[in-house]
């Protein structure tokens, strides 16, 4: 008799705790960024040609569906949604490095091949901070951003600071694992094996998850370590609309709440959840994200843009 796994019995007891919500899982495909690599992209339309476009970008560990997925379809009712596997994770690019400001490149060259003017770029922890530097480094291509679970730093307490330094130091010695034909290959399986059937979204949610490999979460944890965007969060100028999680253990509300205070004009969106609200309290969390989605895009028009160069403003 063949006995299961710590593993397999773990994602049965977790099954058993965790509500996943039962929605359509949107069908996408590989797109190729040129110069870069290929991504796995969705491209849910919204209700008519002339709808805002969101990008969403997901989480540290997960993936642009795992993030996001109970909230596409209710998006979709007032926006076109695009979500992509950021570089590192899922089906995203595999590359050499991990770094923030590749994240937003890739961010801005799928919006070229996609063929799109200014979009709302959403992003959820990580995604969000990749969404800053979204704005940073391409600002002509971004008409507003959605802020979920954010912080302009990672760094601002000992005990964080001391977390970070010794992950990256950690990560030195493994950065060859994680670039390993072994662990892109075993991504990569697990990621083609994601055939979501209507009654196995647990299942499907597993897969997901591991489709990123352990090495590349350390590697993107380390690099998040380095973000600081505190000196320039007050020339950000497009609405701009923060998504609060009151109840978040990972990254304070009150930091949060400081960045929406940082950004000129930004709306506070407060919900009493934790930090993984988008899926296990997306009750929560989805009519929040439409909201602030909303507000941004209402406020476009009252937002004067300064037209520069992407080159005037340094990483």
């Amino acid at each position: 008799m063949r006995l299961p796994s710590a593993r397999a019995m773990f994602e049965r007891q977790v099954q058993g705790a965790v509500s996943v919500p039962h929605v359509r899982i949107p069908a996408g495909r590989m797109v190729e960024l040129p110069g870069r690599g290929s991504t796995y992209v969705t491209d849910t339309a919204g209700p008519s040609p002339d709808s805002p476009t969101v990008v969403l970008l997901h989480a540290v560990g997960c993936t642009g569906l795992l993030t996001w997925f109970p909230s596409i379809g209710p998006l979709a009712r007032r926006c076109r949604v695009i979500t992509l596997d950021q570089r590192w994770h899922g089906r995203g690019i595999q590359s050499e490095e991990f770094a923030l400001a590749d994240c937003a490149d890739d961010v801005a060259a799928l919006i070229d091949v996609l063929g799109l003017d200014q979009v709302i770029v959403a992003g959820y922890s990580m995604g969000s901070i990749v969404a800053q530097r979204v704005w940073r480094q391409h600002p002509d291509k971004v008409a507003g951003l959605v802020l979920c679970a954010t912080t302009d730093r990672f760094r601002s307490s000992v005990a964080e600071r001391g977390f970070h330094a010794g992950l990256e130091l950690a990560m030195l010695g493994t950065r060859g694992l994680s670039r390993s034909r072994t662990a892109v290959r075993g991504a990569r399986a697990a990621a083609r094996a994601l055939d979501p059937a209507p009654d196995d979204l647990h299942g499907w949610a597993f897969a997901e998850f591991r489709s990123t490999s352990p090495w590349a979460v350390g590697q993107a944890v380390a690099a998040l370590g380095r973000h600081h965007s505190r000196p320039w969060l007050s020339r950000i100028d497009v609405p701009t609309a923060v998504v609060v999680t009151l109840r978040d253990h990972v990254l304070p509300p009150d930091n949060q709440i400081a960045i929406a205070r940082r950004i000129p004009g930004a709306t506070i969106h407060a919900i009493e959840a934790g930090h993984a609200a988008c899926t296990l309290q997306s009750e929560l969390f989805v009519p929040a994200l439409l909201e602030a989605v909303t507000t941004v895009s209402a406020r476009q028009r009252d937002f004067r843009r300064r037209t520069r160069p992407s080159s005037s403003w340094p990483a």
